[in-house]
C-alpha cells in the first residue's frame, strides 16, 4: 500500500484531519473514487426548456454535455469527440447537432453518428461501427428541478441516494422555483472549505454580528442523514425578530419592527432564502397588527401576508405546515457537494467543485431561487467571477454583505490549516456534526474500510 493510499486519520464527531483540505494525495484520491462515483448537480431543467438545449458541466477533469432530447428526455453525455478527443462543446446554447470543429465529425442530440468525414478511410477496420461511435452516455435523472448526473453505470437510483432529502423537502417545491439570480466565483480554498462554511450555523454570531439583533436564538443543532446532513434551531427559545439572547437585549414589548427589519436585512445584504415579495410583505405587521410580544402571532401573521402575497401574484404557495418546516430544518447539505437553504417562497443552493488539481482553490456556484408566476421568470443571467482576485474586488457589491463576510473568512482558514500548529478542525458535536459526517462519508468513498 503506498503512502498516498494509506489509511487517514480517523474523523470523529470533534475532530476533522487537515490533510482533506490541503493535501494534494488527498486531491487525486478524489478524483478517482469519489467524482465518478456520486450523484451530482449539473444544472436545472429551467437552462434546458427547449429540445436541443444544453448545458457543458465540468467537474474534475471530466465535462459533460447535458441536453434536452424530447419535450420529457434528457440525456448526458460525456463531451468529447470519439475521433481524437477534442471537447464538443462548452458553457451553454442551443444545437441541433453536436459538431467536432476540429475534423468535422457530427452527431445527433440522442448520441449516435451522424457523420465521419471521408468515412469510407476506415473500410475493414476494426471495432468502427457506429454503435461503438456514439456519444458516451453518463446516468442522468431530476430531482426538485435540479439534473444530476453519475459517473458509474452501476450507481444505485437517485432517490435512493438521496434518501431521507426529498421525503423531508419536496414539501417545498423547489421544482415549482425559479432562478432569482446566479453567480459563480472561484474561490483561494478547497472545496470543502467553502462547502463547509455553510453547512453549519455556529459561525453567524462571530461573522455576521449585524444579525443579531434581530436573528432570534442563534444556537443550533446538527444531524446526520446518513451520507446527508442538516441543521436547524429545534432549542430556539427565541424566534426572528428578536435580539439573539447573545446580545444581553430582552425580548421587545413589540416585535413586530425586528421581524420587519430581519428580512430588510436579507433582502438587503443577501436576496436569497426569502424573497422581495417576502419582504414587502411582512411591513404589513406594522398595520395590521397589533403591537405583541407574541412570538409566534406575530410570524404566523407574516407568513401568512407572504403566502397572500404569492398568490395573489400568481405565484403560488406550497401546502405546507409548521410541523414540516420545523422538521425540514435550516440547512440541508447533499453529499457531496450541495448544500441549500430552504424556506416556502424562495431557496439558497450551494455547489462546490474542486479547480482543477489544486487543493488551495475552487469553483462555487450559488443559486437564488423564487417562486414565480408562469410567464413572469427573469432571463437567466450567468455571472462568473472566475479571476483569481474576482472575489475580492466589489465582493459587496457582487455579492451583498453577507456572503462577503462569508469570503472573507476562506483563504484565511486555507492558509492556516497549513500551520503546523493546527492538527485539524475541532468541530462541534452538537452544531457541527453534518461536517465530520460528510469526512466519514468521503472516507469511506476513498479508502472504505480502511478508514474505520
Amino acid at each position: 500500500m503506498t503512502a498516498r493510499e494509506s489509511a487517514p486519520q480517523a474523523v470523529r464527531p470533534d475532530f476533522v484531519p487537515r490533510d482533506g483540505y490541503i493535501s494534494k494525495d488527498y486531491v487525486q484520491l478524489e478524483k478517482e473514487r469519489m467524482w465518478p462515483k456520486v450523484w451530482q448537480v449539473a444544472c436545472r431543467l429551467e437552462e434546458i426548456p427547449n429540445v436541443g438545449d444544453y448545458v457543458t458541466f465540468d467537474v474534475i477533469d471530466e465535462s459533460i454535455i447535458i441536453t434536452r432530447l424530447t419535450g420529457d428526455r434528457i440525456k448526458a453525455y460525456y463531451n468529447v469527440c470519439q475521433h481524437r478527443g477534442r471537447r464538443l462543446t462548452s458553457g451553454c446554447g442551443h444545437a441541433t447537432k453536436f459538431h467536432c470543429n476540429y475534423h468535422g465529425w457530427q452527431w445527433n442530440l440522442d448520441g449516435s453518428v451522424l457523420r465521419v468525414l471521408d468515412e469510407d478511410d476506415w473500410a475493414g477496420c476494426p471495432n468502427m461501427s457506429r454503435e461503438e461511435l456514439a456519444l458516451k452516455e453518463v446516468l442522468v435523472d431530476t430531482w426538485g428541478g435540479f439534473v444530476f448526473i453519475n459517473m458509474d453505470p452501476k450507481a444505485e437510483p437517485l432517490a435512493q441516494y438521496l434518501a431521507p432529502v426529498p421525503e423531508i423537502t419536496d414539501c417545498f417545491e423547489f421544482e415549482k422555483m425559479r432562478y432569482r439570480w446566479y453567480k459563480s466565483v472561484r474561490l483561494p480554498c478547497n472545496w470543502k472549505v467553502a462547502l463547509e462554511a455553510f453547512n453549519e450555523g455556529y459561525h453567524v454570531a462571530a461573522t455576521h454580528p449585524q444579525i443579531l439583533d434581530t436573528q432570534g436564538d442563534d444556537v443550533t443543532r446538527s444531524f446526520a442523514f446518513g451520507k446527508h446532513g442538516m441543521f436547524g434551531y429545534p432549542t430556539a427559545t427565541r424566534l426572528p425578530g428578536t435580539p439573539s439572547p447573545r446580545t444581553g437585549k430582552p425580548i421587545p414589548d413589540d416585535i413586530r419592527p425586528g421581524l420587519v427589519k430581519f428580512y430588510q436585512i436579507m433582502e438587503d445584504q443577501l436576496k436569497a432564502i426569502f424573497t422581495d415579495r417576502d419582504n414587502e410583505a411582512t411591513k404589513r405587521l406594522l398595520t395590521e397588527v397589533e403591537p405583541t410580544q407574541d412570538q409566534f402571532l406575530v410570524l404566523s401573521k407574516a407568513m401568512e401576508f407572504q403566502r397572500e402575497a404569492a398568490i395573489k401574484e400568481g405565484a403560488g404557495w406550497p401546502d405546507i405546515s409548521f410541523e414540516q418546516m420545523g422538521r425540514a430544518g435550516t440547512d440541508w447539505h447533499v453529499f457531496p457537494n450541495l448544500v441549500f437553504l430552504l424556506y416556502p417562497d424562495g431557496a439558497l443552493f450551494y455547489r462546490a467543485r474542486p479547480d482543477g488539481d489544486n487543493p488551495d482553490s475552487c469553483i462555487y456556484d450559488i443559486w437564488s431561487l423564487k417562486r414565480y408566476a408562469p410567464g413572469q421568470e427573469p432571463k437567466l443571467n450567468r455571472e462568473f467571477y472566475h479571476g483569481v482576485d474576482d472575489w475580492k474586488t466589489n465582493t459587496v457589491e457582487n455579492f451583498g454583505l453577507i456572503l462577503s463576510q462569508d469570503f472573507n473568512n476562506m483563504g484565511q482558514v486555507q492558509q492556516g490549516m497549513k500551520s503546523r500548529g493546527f492538527a485539524g478542525a475541532r468541530t462541534s458535536p452538537l452544531q457541527e456534526s453534518a461536517i465530520s459526517n460528510f469526512h466519514r462519508e468521503l472516507n469511506e468513498y476513498l479508502y472504505g474500510a480502511e478508514s474505520k
